[in-house]
């Protein structure tokens, strides 16, 4: 349970971190993989899975709401957050985390997974990889697309930058960005993220996140999901931002591989980052998603 750390925070907010929750740990093949929990145990299962360079506590605001009805997690991939760091990464090798935080967290049934951006390449590989464990899948603005030489592992690391340290959280949390930028962000979801992201060490303040962690990715990380997407068969619905990295053109791409049996459901006005800019949309479209498919009966991929 944690209190908003922004003067300005809404009550829906504040409301939303002080939902009871606790900080779990599991190993998964000799790594610990650190995982935060809200609601009952044996209630169905909700499991959120954040993006690349960031943390479980980026979904703390919007998972908390989900307490009363689910049992709930959103987990620290390997190499990110708290859990701890590994030699070599994989995107196989995250959806074995995923499965066995589902496991260990005392979800009852089938599990609803919810992913963004890289975790949504998770998500969408956890989906095809273990298709008789999940409920149904969401993908936040995780753009899945063909080759393309100027968007690869290496230039995605760059991108955070390089690793370093600061002489207090402070001077760190000046400097704290999201990758890509957007132009919008809420404040007061932003102070508890930043946060959330720095640890302190002997030498100083730092990243939690491993930056070797791209490596998971040995080229285009857009096309690392790619081969899983046809072969999902479980419920996937595919958020869009609005002003996000998940356009038109590869929606219907998307859409297209998918069998054009799962939505592409548009969120206006939101960035990449769709949780630090329109969480309420977000979660309106999560409820949405869910109560139907409380209610109705899945399309089937044709042949």
């Amino acid at each position: 349970m944690t209190e908003a750390r922004h003067p300005d925070a809404p009550e829906w907010y504040r409301n939303a971190l002080e939902v009871p929750r606790s900080d779990e740990t599991i190993e998964v093949d000799g790594c610990p993989v650190h995982y935060l929990a809200w609601g009952e145990r044996g209630r169905r299962g909700l499991l959120f899975v954040h993006g690349g360079g960031a943390h479980a506590h980026w979904w703390t605001h919007v998972a908390g709401r989900y307490a009363n009805r689910y049992r709930v997690a959103a987990i620290d991939l390997s190499g990110h957050g708290d859990s701890g760091r590994r030699e070599k990464y994989s995107l196989e090798q995250w959806t074995d985390e995923v499965m066995a935080v589902a496991a260990d967290s005392g979800m009852a049934g089938k599990p609803v997974v919810v992913g963004h951006s890289m975790g949504g390449f998770v998500t969408i590989a956890t989906s095809a990889l273990h298709p008789d464990a999940l409920a149904g899948a969401v993908v936040c603005d995780s753009p899945v697309s063909a080759p393309d030489p100027e968007v690869d592992a290496h230039r995605m690391g760059q991108a955070f930058g390089k690793p370093r340290y600061y002489a207090s959280r402070e001077e760190g949390l000046e400097r704290f960005r999201t990758v890509p930028p957007q132009d919008h962000y809420l404040d007061y979801v932003m102070a508890d993220v930043g946060w959330n992201s720095l640890r302190q060490e002997p030498e100083g303040w730092r990243w939690k996140f491993d930056h070797n962690s791209f490596t998971a990715f040995e080229e285009n990380p857009r096309v690392a999901a790619r081969p899983y997407l046809p072969k999902i068969t479980c419920r996937l619905a595919l958020l869009a931002s609005e002003c996000g990295l998940v356009n038109k053109q590869i929606g219907t791409y998307m859409y297209d591989l998918m069998g054009r049996v799962n939505p592409v459901i548009e969120i206006p006005l939101a960035g990449h980052h769709l949780m630090l800019d329109q969480p309420l949309l977000l979660i309106a479209a999560l409820n949405a998603i869910l109560a139907d498919w409380d209610h109705s009966e899945p399309i089937v991929r044709a042949g």
